[in-house]
C-alpha cells in the first residue's frame, strides 16, 4: 500500500502508520487526493476516517470498517478515552523534566493552515510532556508528548510557544530540517464490540 504499514485490522478496524508526508484525507485541491484513506480503501472499501494526523506527521493512525464502528471509535475520541503518546524532538535544551501547556488555540486566518494562541477567542487545549533525553551537543531535547485535547497543530504551536518547535517545523519557526520530527508512538483504546483494550506501539524514525 505504498509505504503505509498495517499494524492490525479485524472486521471493525484497522490500524496503519502514517508516513510523514501522506496526507491523512483528501486535500482540497485536486493535485491532493492521494492519502492514507483513499490508498486503504482502495483495499478495503468500507475503511472510514476516525482522526487525522498532520501531513508532516507520522505514526499511528485508528480507521474504523463502516459507519457504525466510525461512530463508536469516534466517540472513545469525544470522551477523551484513547490514550495517545507522541514523540519529538524540539530544538534548545529543555530545563524541567515535566510539564504542561494549556494556551487556546485558534485558525490563524490570513495565514491558515497555521494555527495560533489566542486567549479570548481560542478553544482551550492542553498538552503534557516529558523529557526523554537531552542532547548538549545539538542542544536538542526529546519529548514525550500527550495531548489532553485534539486542537489542530497543537502540540507544534504549543512547543513552538514555550520557545522550543520541533525540529524541522519552518511553520512554527523552527530552522529547516529532513523533517518534521514528530511521530504518534502509541496508541490505546477499547475495542468497539469486544470492550478489549488495544494498545499498539510504533517505532520512532528519528
Amino acid at each position: 500500500m505504498n509505504d503505509i504499514l498495517l499494524y492490525h485490522i479485524d472486521e471493525a478496524l484497522l490500524v496503519a502508520e502514517k508516513p510523514a508526508g501522506l496526507l491523512s484525507v483528501p486535500g482540497r485541491a485536486e493535485g491532493n487526493r492521494d492519502c492514507v484513506v483513499t490508498r486503504l480503501q482502495a483495499h478495503y472499501p468500507d475503511v472510514l476516517t476516525v482522526h487525522r494526523l498532520d501531513q508532516v506527521t507520522s505514526g499511528l493512525l485508528l480507521h474504523a470498517r463502516g459507519k457504525a464502528m466510525q461512530v463508536a471509535l469516534s466517540a472513545q475520541f469525544e470522551r477523551r478515552q484513547v490514550g495517545k503518546r507522541y514523540e519529538a524532538l524540539v530544538q534548545g535544551l529543555v530545563e524541567e523534566e515535566v510539564g504542561e501547556i494549556a494556551l487556546p488555540l485558534i485558525c490563524d486566518w490570513p495565514n491558515r493552515p497555521k494555527q495560533k494562541v489566542d486567549l479570548e477567542l481560542g478553544k482551550p487545549a492542553l498538552t503534557r510532556w516529558r523529557v526523554m533525553a537531552r542532547d548538549a551537543d545539538t542542544r536538542c531535547t526529546r519529548l514525550e508528548l500527550e495531548p489532553v485535547t485534539g486542537r489542530s497543530h497543537q502540540l507544534r504551536l504549543h512547543l513552538a510557544s514555550i520557545g522550543h518547535p520541533i525540529v524541522g517545523d519552518v511553520l512554527y519557526g523552527a530552522v529547516p530540517a529532513a523533517r518534521v520530527c514528530l511521530h504518534a508512538r502509541a496508541l490505546e483504546f477499547a475495542h468497539p464490540r469486544s470492550g478489549q483494550t488495544m494498545a499498539f506501539e510504533s517505532p520512532v524514525p528519528f
